[in-house]
């Protein structure tokens, strides 16, 4: 890498983790009812939404009634998303007049937008009207980024209280995730993006006159003739940037347009592309000052944000290092060999679209400025493995940290077993409930990634797969990695609109979202109930450099002995081989 590309992955870096303290430390007051600056603008809306709604904000929930709540307003998301989806021909604001989408396309779509993962099994410019993309989509877009956030604070309740059954009350916490930390980050971030060229606009399209007339089409063999060039070109346009703001600060990731963050309507300069992976990855790094805060030890959340940093560091500094290297393919005939420019814009160049594809496999978001599917083989596989390890490297907004903690607590548990010592994290006793509890978080995602991968390599659509070999078996790897984790990117070379991909697709990304929650909070409800121990001799300190260590090599054995032999059929094989070619 040249020195530009090392000062952008430092800059990044840096400012990534000076903006998250401040964010942090306001979201803990948010989240603890304490005065947040924004009470007398929101107080009022939110004292509204309450009373139209009937909902008692000072009731306190425990885990059953709290997952009971977050299963609720989330399957009545999915079923209003696939109910205007199947609607939106006779819908007002279609001026292309599209029809209504096809119901499997339709239900993939709506289970992935509820569940935060906005895998699009569709072109979104082509497919969906503006009715759809703003009521639909980017309204799901902040209820989906909200429950996330939502039981990651029940879950730092349950390790903050003792003896109790409470963990808060989810429509509270919904509805200041909303008003407090996602609404006004938007509306910031939106109008950046229009100010710098991003459409915010009920206009349908814009014709736009080229500036070189393209020649004549010459007769075909069979004497037709194709419609003659007229010059112009039609872009499509709609209320762009309020969707892309949210989807990037909701680690959702669903586009506008098919090309997401690559088109330039979504992500026209070099501002909007750093300011885009900022917003990525920004409030799953604050949530971990939000842990130390509301727990009352600081420490604890520094120590999580610096293995979560350790860890994409070393990741993004990989996928940069593969991207930056000429094709192997190219030795040999002449040509000027640079780092590799295939399925990237030029405007970004290697180390940007790579730094990109870090950020967004990192965080449950999905969105992309280069195609993956065009990436040296090792380059598509760093972003790959940073989904697999359960996307806990700063990850979703709450799902990321809650997954992070999960992963301490197992860590705690491996050292409790090395020192024979009952393990402890955060005063709370780590007994046989809270493991298998934790084994079920850890363990659901990789089984959903490998099985349909094998049920899509032996009974999918032969078609959908564009290339044979180990690269085709990466591309199928990688989508249900992304399904089943929440990300929602894709190789773009799969075809994934047939019925088997929707409704597999659907199951893959219903089950990884729900399936972790409620054993969440069925954790954050154990661990309320208990009493706080004091520290004692044996007692392992969980902020210190040791269990920082720990934590890391835990999350990377336990990717690396689920993963590494589905990684070698595809990725390594593919590296292999193109090196043995030439």
């Amino acid at each position: 890498m040249i020195v530009t590309d090392w000062l952008q992955w430092l800059f990044f870096l840096a400012v990534l983790l000076a903006a998250s303290w401040p964010l942090g430390l306001y979201m803990a007051r948010v989240y603890m009812g304490r005065p947040c600056g924004l009470d007398r603008l929101g107080g009022a809306l939110e004292r509204l939404l309450y009373r139209r709604s009937g909902v008692d904000a000072g009731r306190e929930m425990d885990w059953k009634t709290y997952g009971l709540a977050v299963m609720g307003i989330n399957l009545i998301g999915i079923v209003a998303v696939w109910a205007v989806a199947l609607l939106q021909g006779v819908l007002p604001l279609n001026p292309l007049a599209l029809p209504g989408v096809d119901p499997f396309v339709a239900i993939n779509t709506a289970v992935s937008f509820a569940t935060n993962t906005n895998w699009q099994a569709y072109s979104g410019e082509a497919t969906l009207s503006i009715f759809t993309q703003m009521l639909a989509l980017t309204v799901q877009n902040f209820l989906s980024a909200a429950t996330g956030m939502a039981v990651a604070a029940a879950l730092i309740r349950g390790l903050a209280r003792r003896e109790t059954t409470q963990l808060g009350n989810f429509w509270q916490d919904l509805t200041r995730s909303v008003l407090y930390i996602l609404l006004p980050l938007s509306l910031v971030l939106a109008l950046v993006l229009v100010w710098q060229g991003v459409p915010q606009t009920f206009d349908a399209v814009i014709e736009a006159h080229l500036l070189e007339q393209p020649a004549a089409t010459a007769p075909a063999p069979d004497g037709t003739t194709a419609a003659a060039p007229t010059g112009r070109q039609t872009l499509v346009l709609g209320p762009v940037a309020s969707q892309v703001a949210i989807k990037q600060l909701g680690t959702n990731g669903g586009g506008y347009y098919n090309t997401n963050s690559a088109h330039p309507f979504e992500n026209p300069t070099p501002l909007t592309n750093f300011l885009e992976m900022l917003a990525i990855l920004l409030i799953p790094a604050a949530f971990c000052h939000t842990f130390g805060a509301m727990i009352g030890d600081r420490r604890q959340g520094l120590a999580v944000l610096a293995a979560m940093t350790i860890l994409f560091a070393g990741f993004s500094y990989l996928t940069l290092a593969a991207e930056s290297v000429p094709n192997p393919a190219l030795a040999g005939i002449g040509v000027a060999a640079g780092p590799s420019l295939e399925g990237k814009e030029v405007r970004f160049g290697p180390a940007g679209s790579a730094l990109w594809a870090a950020v967004t496999t990192a965080a449950s978001n999905g969105s992309v400025n280069a195609m993956h599917d065009s990436f040296m083989p090792l380059g598509g596989l760093w972003p790959m493995l940073l989904m697999q390890l359960g996307e806990v490297v700063f990850g979703g907004v709450g799902s990321g940290l809650y997954g992070m903690l999960v992963f301490a607590m197992v860590a705690v548990f491996v050292a409790g077993l090395m020192v024979g010592r009952t393990p402890e994290y955060c005063g709370k006793k780590i007994e046989p409930f809270e493991t298998k509890m934790a084994a079920l978080v850890i363990l659901i995602p990789p089984f959903l990634c490998l099985m349909g991968t094998a049920l899509a390599v032996v009974a999918g659509p032969a078609d959908a797969v564009s290339n044979p070999g180990p690269h085709g078996f990466s591309q199928v790897l990688y989508a249900f990695s992304s399904m089943g984790n929440n990300n929602g990117s894709a190789f773009a070379g799969l075809t994934a609109s047939s019925p088997f991909w929707t409704l597999t697709g659907a199951v893959a990304m219903f089950v990884s979202r729900y399936w972790l929650i409620l054993p969440v909070l069925a954790l954050a409800g154990s661990l309320a109930g208990k009493k706080r121990l004091p520290q004692g001799p044996g007692t392992l300190p969980t902020h210190g450099p040791i269990f920082m260590f720990l934590l890391i090599v835990v999350v990377l054995v336990v990717g690396a002995l689920t993963f590494v032999p589905a990684l070698a059929l595809g990725p390594v094989a593919e590296h292999l081989a193109l090196f043995r070619a030439n």
